[in-house]
């Protein structure tokens, strides 16, 4: 019964196909529901709210639950400005719809009465909606472009995440049990360098890491070609210490680590749109254990160039000042490249260049590094999950460091593998899983550092 509902709204309602009414029956001096119905449809497919609303009215008269009328009487109502109404006649619907196939219309004109009054957050929420309820894949579809369409015309993009995480090294601890430490102390006490024990706080400790972050832009201008963007992010995590630490008093929350950033973004296309640039300044403040660690303000700026249909390479840099509280301060600037091919496999892979060095008054917090990362997406489901690698290492040198006469190197290997299981979705969502490894071997043993960790999330499907 709801199928054919949807069919008998057709293109009026976005819906399926309109029954065809001929013109003789509107002379008849009695309309059956359904002519009135489809009477109601086809005049708003030609444009004339006015006599659908009329219309559907005259039918709710008759059966104020009648939920075809309900809906046609919403849309016209859209159509003729009148939102509030057109949200009553909406949340009427809902109440009414109960198959997939009600539900589905009602999410679907709903979120169209909401767009055109501006709410086009409330409205991909709508429009999620109407994805999960979807009777079949086509329906599915059509709610996944009209979000695609909403989204694009929303001044608000708002990104959640959330973490929960085993992590074999929460405190970023040494692997080993001893290391050098100090040497000019240990060269006047012993005449030359030696290892230390490192205590329980010092060594990794396992733990879960729970936390999220939310990010959220809005475009307070836009042209055809450039964009506007005011922006805020929040960010926290928290740890719970599973091993057994004795007699220590550290908690998981001496871990705890969150910030806080407002900034400012521009985008503008290049080259005929065969290019786009973007620039971004954020300042914020962060806190580590509950207390304020750093103050930063930072700007970068990005180059995407479209070499080809499957080609993308990407180059900037960034600089980034940092007025610690609980650290040093700071200067950090880095030159990034990249590169984006999609193969003719379906598969694409990523490969790219990193280059940051730093600046302090403090000599022992300065470094430069070189990190090198790739990746690869596979097209074809793993196991019915959509699976990506990514491996990489990195080369950090430190020219001057209290436990290491020669300073400290520190050469590190990272790779992770993200499996997206498609075929679970639940209002547009797919969970996630992430499984990362690192390691980092370093000539002072303290910052010999391994970790293991197992990220739970969920991803957008559309």
């Amino acid at each position: 019964m709801a199928l054919q509902k949807l069919q008998l709204w057709g293109a009026a309602v976005a819906l399926g196909g309109l029954l065809a009414f001929g013109g003789g029956a509107l002379a008849q001096s009695v309309l059956t529901a359904d002519q009135m119905r489809s009477a109601a449809g086809l005049s708003l497919k030609d444009g004339n709210p006015v006599q659908a609303e009329a219309l559907a009215q005259a039918l709710l008269a008759r059966d104020e639950n009648d939920l075809t009328a309900l809906l046609i009487r919403a849309r016209a109502l859209r159509d003729l400005g009148r939102f509030g109404e057109a949200q009553d006649m909406t949340r009427r619907a809902w109440r009414q719809a109960g198959s997939d196939a009600d539900k589905y219309a009602t999410a679907l004109i709903t979120a169209q009465v909401l767009s055109s009054q501006g709410k086009r957050t409330r409205a991909q929420l709508w429009l999620r909606r109407a994805a999960q309820y979807a009777p079949n894949d086509a329906l599915r579809r059509r709610a996944e472009r009209d979000f695609g369409y909403v989204k694009q015309q929303n001044p608000w993009k708002t990104d959640v995440t959330f973490t929960f995480a085993p992590n074999s090294n929460i405190n970023n601890g040494s692997a080993r049990d001893r290391s050098r430490l100090n040497y000019a102390i240990s060269e006047i006490l012993f005449g030359e360098p030696v290892e230390y024990d490192l205590n329980a706080e010092a060594q990794a400790i396992s733990g879960l890491e729970v936390g999220g972050s939310l990010r959220s832009r809005y475009r307070f201008h836009q042209t055809p070609i450039s964009a506007h963007d005011a922006k805020i992010a929040l960010s926290y995590r928290t740890f719970s210490i599973t091993d057994d630490l004795g007699a220590s008093d550290v908690s998981g929350s001496d871990f705890a680590f969150g910030s806080a950033s407002v900034g400012y973004g521009y985008r503008r296309f290049v080259m005929d749109k065969k290019g786009e640039f973007a620039a971004d300044v954020e300042a914020g403040q962060s806190w580590y254990g509950g207390s304020r660690y750093a103050s930063f303000l930072r700007g970068q700026a990005q180059q995407l160039l479209y070499l080809t249909s499957r080609q993308q390479l990407r180059f900037g840099g960034e600089v980034e000042r940092q007025w610690g509280q609980a650290t040093a301060d700071r200067d950090l600037f880095g030159l990034s490249a990249s590169i984006t091919q999609a193969f003719a496999s379906g598969n694409s892979g990523f490969a790219g260049l990193y280059l940051t060095t730093t600046q302090s008054d403090t000599a022992s917090v300065e470094y430069s590094e070189v990190t090198l990362r790739t990746g690869l997406a596979l097209r074809q489901p793993v196991l019915g999950a959509k699976v990506q690698f990514g491996l990489g290492a990195s080369w950090r040198d430190y020219d001057v460091s209290r436990d290491s006469r020669d300073g400290r190197q520190d050469r590190r290997v990272f790779a992770d593998v993200t499996a997206t299981f498609k075929d679970i979705d639940y209002y547009g969502f797919n969970p996630a899983v992430t499984l990362s490894a690192s390691s980092t071997d370093s000539n002072v043993g303290l910052y010999d550092v391994n970790r293991v960790g197992l990220n739970i999330g969920i991803k957008s499907a559309f």
